[in-house]
């Protein structure tokens, strides 16, 4: 089995709901497809989604409402 990094290409805050009071994307522990949004980061009121490229259980490193840097760890996924 691999273990994948999913890492911020841009700084700003990670979030993972699509909106507040919106259950998370993915919870520890969760499934995930190749291709899946697994979370947004936001920058000045912009929100990039952030995608696995990777299929398999994923495990977060960066908590919601987090301030995240670029090359920050956000998740892994194991295969």
């Amino acid at each position: 089995m691999s273990n994948h990094e999913i890492r911020s290409e841009i700084p700003g805050t990670f979030y993972r709901s699509s909106s507040p009071g919106a259950p998370p994307m993915k919870e520890d522990g969760d499934a995930v497809a190749a291709g899946e949004a697994i979370g947004l980061i936001e920058v000045m009121k912009t929100f990039q989604e952030v995608r696995s490229e990777y299929s398999g259980t994923i495990t977060f490193a960066a908590d919601n409402d987090e301030p995240v840097m670029p090359g920050q760890l956000i998740a892994e996924v194991k295969e």
